[in-house]
């Protein structure tokens, strides 16, 4: 994407690079006033020196392009937290050793011990979008389930239920995949994103959700080929899909 992205203004030198990923905004003032960047074939030792969308950046030789938006689909892995920093724990961002980006942020959040889709970029606007209630953007999860569930379960789902003193779900679509002795698989579409809300709409019909996996947010789709730790750009399709996906309204 064009550095013209950042609109009418230029923008300085060491924060463009710091936006890219270059190093921390210390580190690559430091390396600017060693000669480490170049703009337009010539040495630039001003960190304030202004760039625009014209210009050609490089740093130790190496181009860099300006990159206003990153998109990533992760395959979460359970034991990581959904959580941009922490000090005890691994968050998803620690997974991603290669970001354009440096503000990447997780749009929403799974569960610590919760595996599957997770998106992550630095669009607030397409975050919101997603995230926002008025927007009703289902989320698909598969999940196993001690205990045995049943065709009521599905029609108090669909019809919408109070789980529990906090929290009055929207209706629900649930499919019950196999039951086997005292498990059951299913996979489950709800249009909230409620605190460990799934886990606490099986525990109100007398269940307990043993594993839990999203599937899908929107019209973006766990990639299959992805093993839990992996991930990969969002393809443009995949990006129109979401914007579009989320001016949708909620149906069953």
């Amino acid at each position: 994407m064009a550095l013209a992205v950042i609109g009418e203004y230029k923008l300085r030198l060491d924060k463009y690079l710091t936006e890219m990923g270059i190093g921390s905004r210390s580190e690559v003032k430091q390396g600017i006033k060693k000669g480490f960047a170049k703009v337009n074939d010539t040495a630039v030792t001003r960190p304030e020196y202004k760039v625009n969308e014209t210009d050609v950046v490089c740093w130790k030789g190496t181009p860099i392009h300006f990159v206003e938006y990153e998109y990533i689909m992760l395959h979460k892995p359970a034991g990581v937290i959904s959580a941009t920093e922490d000090t005890k724990d691994r968050t998803v961002l620690d997974l991603i050793k290669d970001a354009k980006r440096k503000d990447l942020f997780p749009v929403g959040r799974l569960d610590k011990d919760t595996e599957g889709l997770l998106l992550l970029t630095n669009d607030g606007d397409l975050a919101h979008r997603l995230l926002s209630p008025k927007h009703h953007v289902s989320k698909t999860y598969y999940a196993k389930v001690d205990g045995i569930m049943t065709e009521e379960d599905i029609r108090i789902f669909s019809e919408g239920f109070k789980v529990d003193d906090a929290l009055t779900a929207l209706p629900a679509k649930l499919t019950i995949l196999n039951v086997k002795d005292d498990t059951s698989e299913i996979e489950l579409e709800i249009y909230e994103g409620k605190f460990h809300q799934v886990k606490r709409m099986v525990h109100a019909v007398g269940k307990e959700v043993v594993y839990l996996k999203r599937l899908s947010m929107g019209s973006l789709v766990l990639d299959e080929q992805l093993k839990p730790g992996e991930y990969r750009p969002l393809t443009e399709h995949e990006l129109e899909g979401l914007y579009a996906g989320s001016h949708q309204s909620r149906h069953i």
